[in-house]
């Protein structure tokens, strides 16, 4: 009889399962395709639920006002909770919303912590910005040595923006800054991008 019960809650969490993320893949092409209408209907029960991904959508939906009046509050309401589950996507959208000030006001030192827990899973664009910030000094002591340090892994995965800033940072820097800045980007990269600061 367990047997039975476990069986048929198996199936029906399946079910429920490939149901949801039915919903997630059409809302997100009634979304793409500017069905605002059933992309909220879609979307907005599975975000509820906890599905990080829906939760993305419904803040961008927010942001650009679709189908929805543009509401600041409720963008940072569904990043904040799709970012708690490790979305990447809306980890990386709430540092840049800090870094702007758009929605919020501006807050390098929010951005940069959103940025560092980027950089810290290896996201390359995430340390591409935690350069930004070290170069310019928003949220963080200007630091040339640590910003070259984040171009190099940045750059090492693809993002060909950080080579430039790491070319013309490297002009303001010592022989030995730049050794120290290669030698940390190393040892960052042992770590797996743990610990970097």
């Amino acid at each position: 009889m367990k047997k039975w019960i476990l069986c048929i809650a198996t199936i029906l969490l399946l079910c429920s399962s490939v149901a949801r993320a039915d919903a997630l893949k059409d809302g997100a092409e009634a979304q793409y395709n500017g069905n605002y209408a059933q992309a909220l209907e879609l979307l907005r029960p599975i975000a509820e639920e906890g599905n990080a991904e829906a939760q993305v959508a419904l803040g961008l939906m927010y942001a650009k006002g679709q189908g929805v009046t543009r509401n600041y509050q409720e963008v940072l309401k569904w990043f904040r909770l799709a970012a708690a589950q490790g979305n990447v996507e809306a980890q990386f959208r709430l540092g840049a919303m800090y870094a702007k000030g758009k929605g919020v006001t501006q807050d390098y030192q929010e951005a940069v912590k959103w940025f560092q827990i980027l950089a810290a899973q290896g996201n390359a664009q995430g340390q591409y910005k935690l350069g930004m910030m070290y170069r310019s000094g928003q949220g963080v002591a200007q630091d040339n040595v640590h910003a070259h340090m984040w171009f190099i892994l940045a750059e090492n995965q693809g993002v060909r923006a950080a080579k430039k800033k790491r070319v013309k940072i490297t002009q303001m820097m010592t022989s030995s800054q730049i050794v120290d800045a290669q030698r940390m980007a190393r040892d960052c990269v042992e770590k797996h991008y743990q610990n970097c600061e």
